[in-house]
């Protein structure tokens, strides 16, 4: 109509105003900090996925039922079991592991875990975990997205939607592997689905520098770079314009200037030479079976006392606790690997008064079955599982939920993985039917409207 009417005096009106510089308001950033929708102790997450499905059979839920049953088939009462290598009618398989209760509360946890064990009085186990997903594709895509197929937001895309970050000049949503094999789906567990892509996890090197391409070239100068960086944001920004339905467009021109900020605080974030040779030792950075995890969690660490909200620490990359056969041998590595970083995350967080802010979550995409594969290993088990969380106004030292008398299926206080995004979400402020992301018209919501928040985990 301006370029029309007036023989288009008032789109020349237009052009001046859109030229002023303070006409035109910067955008808010998307991972601005934002208000929860209740107050909560939690600020931050840490997800230790333990990739594979670890056996709460051996872990944290000891069923007295399978010495009894141990080399017999399943009793009838049980049903037809379903499971991923068809392995329905095998005998029972008893657990050789030593049950000790723990701390005060008497949590009742396995020899695979002394040090975690120490820590019985901060953990709330959830004994009647289960899920979908019978492979590990689903298995995990599930866990991190709430559904068994990609395309859906990552749990952390959610959080960093939904609160934001208190730190712009990091990552707001940071994935570590422990091993150069990928975790199963790779990126698609930490991607932002149909969100704009500025909430997708960033993935650290699991060697060298864990942020790379950071320092640039010396005959650059910072005044030179901040030149560079602002006229290729007016092109980016122009481009952009043009296409408002391409979301990576956007996450690209954001992430150029992260990377600008990150220049001058990631090195510091990532510089474990600052930490002492003590907080080293008690990650377990001085031994090769926990050195790699260590770092990991000792990153973890650093990355929530810098602001990051939510950062997931993969452990067993590649499906490493994946069970089939041998469990005495995989588990026994397995446990002696994260063991230890795990009970120093803990102490460490408590000592420094982060662990009420900051929600550790632990556990697999599901657990393993009381039948034999194998002779000595055990499948998959999506019916009934285990997984505890710690800090981050959690009441510890409580079992929650249990399975029946062989640890198949969960039967009280059931908790699907809805149930569990539910209620982490819970636990960091944020009601789970109010966090709603728009997209086609329909209003989309982490547990596909099917979640409940475990409010009993709460200490109030």
């Amino acid at each position: 109509m301006l370029l029309q009417a007036g023989t288009g005096f008032g789109a020349l009106a237009l052009a001046g105003l859109a030229a002023e510089p303070a006409a035109a308001a910067p955008a808010p950033s998307p991972l601005a900090a934002k208000l929860a929708h209740r107050a909560a102790q939690a600020k931050s997450v840490i997800f230790l996925f333990m990739e594979g499905g670890p056996s709460h059979l051996d872990t944290f839920d000891p069923k007295p039922a399978l010495q009894k049953l141990a080399g017999k088939p399943l009793p009838e009462s049980f049903g037809r079991v379903i499971t991923a290598m068809g392995e329905f009618d095998s005998p029972v398989l008893e657990s050789k592991r030593k049950w000790k209760q723990h701390g005060e509360s008497g949590l009742w946890i396995s020899d695979w875990l002394p040090a975690i064990a120490q820590h019985a009085d901060d953990l709330a186990v959830i004994r009647s975990c289960w899920t979908n997903g019978i492979n590990h594709s689903g298995g995990v895509c599930q866990m991190n997205t709430g559904t068994q197929f990609a395309g859906r937001p990552s749990l952390g895309s959610w959080v960093t939607y939904g609160l934001g970050t208190e730190n712009e000049n990091l990552p707001a949503y940071v994935v570590m592997q422990d091993l150069k094999d990928s975790v199963v789906n790779g990126p698609r567990n930490w991607s932002a689905g149909f969100m704009p892509a500025v909430y997708q996890g960033t993935a650290l090197q699991v060697e060298g520098s864990p942020f790379p391409n950071l320092a640039p070239p010396e005959q650059v100068s910072t005044p030179q770079q901040r030149l560079e960086l602002d006229y290729l944001a007016r092109l980016n920004q122009r481009h952009a314009a043009e296409r408002p339905d391409n979301s990576e467009l956007e996450a690209k021109i954001r992430s150029y200037e992260l990377a600008f900020q990150m220049q001058s605080h990631a090195p510091e974030a990532v510089d474990l030479s600052q930490e002492s040779e003590q907080t080293k030792r008690l990650y377990g950075m001085d031994q090769p079976e926990t050195s790699a995890y260590g770092r990991n969690l000792l990153l973890a660490r650093r990355m929530v006392e810098r602001g990051v909200r939510f950062v997931q620490c993969y452990h067993g990359s590649g499906s490493k606790w994946d069970a089939h056969a041998h469990i005495e041998s995989n588990h026994t590595k397995m446990c002696q690997q994260m063991d230890q970083p795990v009970a120093g995350l803990l102490t460490d967080l408590k000592e420094r008064g982060l662990l009420d802010q900051t929600l550790v979550v632990w556990g697999g995409e599901f657990g393993r079955t009381p039948m034999s594969e194998r002779g000595d290993g055990r499948d998959h088990n999506p019916t009934g599982f285990t997984m505890w969380m710690a800090g981050g106004g959690v009441q510890g030292g409580k079992a929650h939920g249990t399975t029946d008398e062989v640890g198949l299926h969960a039967v009280e206080d059931r908790l699907h993985v809805h149930d569990l995004h539910s209620t982490i979400l819970y636990l960091m402020g944020l009601d789970h039917r109010k966090l709603v992301y728009m997209h086609k018209g329909r209003p989309e919501r982490i547990d596909q409207n099917e979640g409940h928040a475990f409010k009993q985990i709460a200490a109030t």
